[in-house]
């Protein structure tokens, strides 16, 4: 018998998988947590699992997501990515991905770190979802927004940070019947 899972990861393989093995796990890495925060930019006004079956091709057309890489892409690279059928192909998104780098980079250079930062506002801590409500948005989210946005981000309002950290584990949102809230509990 399979597992009881949140409601929206039932319907696609592809969507089964990122939900059992990734989606609200905590993620330290600083460059994986500016990778989710890109890719849900892209998401915005899409479907998640738009982006879930371009991000092969996000990794590839963005060098990786290594922040230091993407922060020294011009107009010529904006051109090739515009150009790139495999990822969305937004101009504003693009851009914004590339200043997002630049602002990462800022982060990094005044010692703060970008994990840090990410974790600083659940003070490093998983906050629970109450496991019935899931929210587009929440105080929280929007406080971390209007940060991100200070410090030079976009693409980031506060429904694509609540989504950003549910992906991330910041908040563990997994329904009270789904299998991974408890396992996820489980692993502090």
């Amino acid at each position: 018998m399979e597992p009881q899972r949140c409601f929206w990861a039932e319907s696609d393989p592809l969507m089964r998988a990122y939900h059992d093995e990734e989606w609200g796990v905590p993620e330290r890495d600083p460059r994986a947590l500016w990778e989710k925060l890109m890719l849900d930019g892209f998401q915005a006004g899409l479907a998640w699992i738009t982006v879930l079956r371009k991000r092969d091709a996000f990794r590839a057309a963005f060098e990786g997501f290594h922040p230091e890489r993407v922060a020294g892409f011009g107009e010529a690279d904006v051109e090739r990515l515009l150009g790139d059928a495999g990822i969305i192909r937004s101009r504003a998104k693009i851009e914004a991905t590339i200043g997002n780098a630049r602002a990462y980079l800022e982060i990094e250079a005044a010692g703060e770190g970008f994990a840090e930062f990410c974790w600083s506002f659940s003070d490093g801590t998983v906050l629970l979802g109450d496991g019935h409500e899931l929210p587009a948005r929440t105080e929280l989210s929007e406080r971390i927004s209007k940060e991100l946005k200070r410090r030079g981000f976009k693409f980031v309002g506060p429904t694509i940070v609540y989504a950003w950290m549910q992906a991330v584990g910041i908040v563990n949102d997994h329904t009270a019947d789904c299998f991974r809230r408890a396992e996820l509990i489980a692993a502090g």
